[in-house]
Formats: C-alpha cells, sequence, structure tokens
C-alpha cells in the first residue's frame, strides 16, 4: 500500500505541473461479474473449486484531466463478496483407540472471502472526442471469513491487480468496459488438521470484469 501511494503522489505531482490540467470529482456505478478459482491443498489432497458472483457496485473517483490525458483515483466504499454461495463442508475422521473402539468426529467447514478497500489508479488516453483508452493498477484487501472445525484461520491478504479497458464519453458521462487481472494468491492456515504434518494451503487466482456507468463534476 506504501509503494501504491507514493506513486500515486509522483503521478499526480507531474499532471499538476501541466498548465491545462483540470480537477474533477465523480461518482460510478458497475455491474460486475467476480470470478475465482482456486486450490486447497490439505497434505497430499488438492481439491478444486470455482466462485463467481455479480454485484452492482458504486465508487467515487477524482481525476486530474488533460486536453488527451487524465490520471484518477477510484475507490469502493463498500465490500463485495468473491461468491454469491457460502462454501461448507462437514468432514468425519474416524480414529481406533488402544481397546479397538471406533471414535468418529465430525468437523463443519464453512468459509466466505470479500473484498474491501479496492482501490484503483488510472489513466485515460483520449483516441478521439468521444473514445479513450484506460490502463491502471488496482489494490484491495481480501479477508477471509471461516469457520473451520479445526479452529484454524487463513487470515486476510492485500492483492495487486492490472487493468485494462476503454469506454466513450460525452464530456462529463462516460461508459466504460474495464478486465481486471489480479496477482495470485497464497494463504496457509495457522493449525493443520488432525494426523496432518502440514498446514493447509490455499491458493486461488481472481478476476472481475465490470461495465460502468460514471459521471464527473
Amino acid at each position: 500500500m506504501k509503494n501504491f501511494w507514493i506513486i500515486l503522489s509522483i503521478s499526480f505531482m507531474l499532471l499538476v505541473a501541466k498548465a491545462n490540467a483540470d480537477m474533477r470529482f465523480g461518482v460510478s456505478a458497475a455491474y460486475t461479474q467476480i470470478e475465482a478459482d482456486g486450490t486447497e491443498t490439505e497434505g497430499g489432497e488438492k481439491n478444486n473449486a470455482s466462485a463467481s458472483n455479480d454485484v452492482v457496485i458504486p465508487s467515487i473517483f477524482v481525476e486530474l484531466a488533460g486536453e488527451k490525458f487524465s490520471l484518477g483515483l477510484d475507490y469502493i466504499p463498500l465490500d463485495a463478496d468473491v461468491s454469491n454461495k457460502t462454501k461448507k463442508r462437514t468432514d468425519t475422521e474416524t480414529s481406533v483407540t488402544g481397546n479397538e473402539d471406533q471414535v468418529s468426529t465430525s468437523r463443519t467447514q464453512q468459509a466466505q472471502a470479500e473484498i474491501t478497500d479496492h482501490f484503483t489508479l488510472y489513466a485515460t488516453l483520449a483516441l478521439t472526442d468521444t473514445f479513450y483508452l484506460k490502463g491502471g493498477m488496482a489494490q484491495f484487501t481480501l479477508n477471509t471469513e471461516e469457520s473451520l472445525g479445526t479452529g484454524s484461520k487463513y487470515g486476510n491478504v492485500d492483492i495487486d491487480g492490472l487493468v485494462y479497458g476503454f469506454g466513450f464519453t460525452d464530456g462529463n458521462s462516460r461508459l466504460e468496459l474495464a478486465y481486471t487481472d489480479y496477482d495470485d494468491v497464497s494463504i496457509t492456515s495457522s493449525v493443520a488438521r488432525t494426523g496432518v504434518t502440514t498446514n493447509n494451503k490455499i491458493s486461488a487466482d481472481l478476476d472481475t470484469l465490470s461495465l460502468k456507468y460514471s459521471y464527473a463534476f
């Protein structure tokens, strides 16, 4: 996050140095498809899963606009779930005691993840009076919300991504399509399952595709 703000500050200072740069504020609403593919490694066993969610996400932005080039910062003030369903399963482990009695233990594993504190630093390049290209970098915190029978926790992690898009504008209003490719993430649990010597590990790849309407003041 520190590097993010350093880049933002330097970029804004460079653009402000341009005599014809104007500052604008605005609001946006984006219909966003969230797609995630993940692998859970538990001992020597791997389980693959996919999750998706379609949400409408509001955001606010500030930008400095030149004749052809603009630089802005977009912030999403709300949280968004990665999946529209909570993943839940029940694991049953059976062991044999010294007197050969079988003991069964059932544990409910429940997990969900949400995106919080999402920032996007972006630049646009106007190719015509109405059409522009967009590129940038995004960062958010992935909050893991799990209730595991083992008492284990996965913790939260910051994830970076690259933004590619294009849009149409009439000056104050704009409509754009953008794809964000986030870095792969790997999280290790705090506690290993009974009978397993290594902690569980989750690896995931997250991408979003959004159709956004914005209005600048």
